[in-house]
């Protein structure tokens, strides 16, 4: 799914085939989770492949390896130009972009020195799919931001993602919907949440939560559109009362959900700001938003 014979990957300096490439077991990011990743979208738009927010990501690749004191000497702009260079060479306009960070040879618990570089590319449709999600409350709660980063991409830390991920499947469910530690409603185990409530859109604040940058986006197209928008804690008593809700992330862009638990979201989906929004959202990283804006 993810790679073939043929696929190439960017690997500390060189572009090399994916079945070429190997990796340490003794690796510190193997071991102890000490690694930094991203995920990126290219999109295939009338003037070819868009990687979108380029910059924005790999700056926050680089904020997550300087928090893990982890060395990574490239510049955002040099990890745009390889991304590019990598979608061109495995012939991919429409893709999901992974870079990848990870530490070298080191039982302690001191950041390795040493330093390993991959960026791989493939393509991949919506990661939560189109339909409205059927929605489960975790019992695990999004880390306590005094354990950890919560705001930097940290391998180690999805550990969290899998287990209410995990419970969510088992469960009959399709996602998983985290609160944090002092009961408000945080993230889902890979996107941020929006809730509608009276015309209005409410979100979680930053310190909780990943800063997602779709997220970011859709605050801006809401800003554009006269949508109001606040960033507030809120409950899950508020959310079960609330008229609609959707979540934001790379990969899975912006998708409704249908219910939480047992709450049914009352307005239909096309007739919430989340639909809406949704529709902006692709226009948006298919640049066509600015050729409207220039018109």
């Amino acid at each position: 799914m993810y790679y073939n014979e043929e696929t190439v990957i960017f690997f500390n300096g060189q572009f090399i085939k994916a079945k070429d490439a190997s990796a340490n077991l003794y690796s510190q990011s193997l071991h102890y989770g000490n690694g930094v990743f991203e995920g990126i979208r290219a999109y295939n738009t009338t003037e070819g492949a868009r990687v979108f927010k380029s910059y924005e990501h790999y700056k926050r690749l680089k904020f997550g390896a300087e928090v893990m004191n982890i060395q990574l000497n490239y510049s955002e702009e040099e990890l745009t130009q390889i991304t590019y260079e990598l979608l061109e060479r495995n012939g991919l306009k429409d893709a999901y972009i992974r870079p990848l960070v990870t530490t070298g040879v080191d039982m302690s618990l001191l950041t390795s020195k040493e330093t390993n570089l991959v960026i791989q590319c493939w393509e991949w449709g919506k990661y939560m799919g189109d339909k409205l999600l059927r929605v489960k409350t975790s019992s695990f709660q999004r880390p306590n931001p005094k354990s950890c980063f919560v705001e930097a991409k940290v391998t180690g830390h999805y550990t969290n993602s899998i287990l209410s991920t995990n419970e969510a499947k088992n469960n009959g469910y399709d996602e998983a919907l985290l609160l944090d530690m002092n009961g408000n409603v945080a993230e889902c185990s890979g996107a941020n949440v929006f809730m509608e409530k009276d015309g209005k859109l409410y979100t979680p604040p930053r310190g909780h939560i990943m800063a997602g940058i779709t997220r970011a986006t859709v605050m801006d197209l809401c800003k554009e559109e006269g949508i109001s928008v606040e960033e507030k804690h809120f409950t899950l008593e508020e959310l079960k009362n609330a008229d609609a809700c959707f979540f934001t992330g790379t990969a899975a862009e912006v998708v409704g959900l249908q219910s939480l638990d047992d709450y049914q979201f009352p307005l239909a989906w096309e007739k919430s700001h989340g639909h809406k929004l949704m529709k902006l959202y692709k226009d948006e990283v298919l640049g066509l938003c600015q050729k409207r804006k220039a018109s």
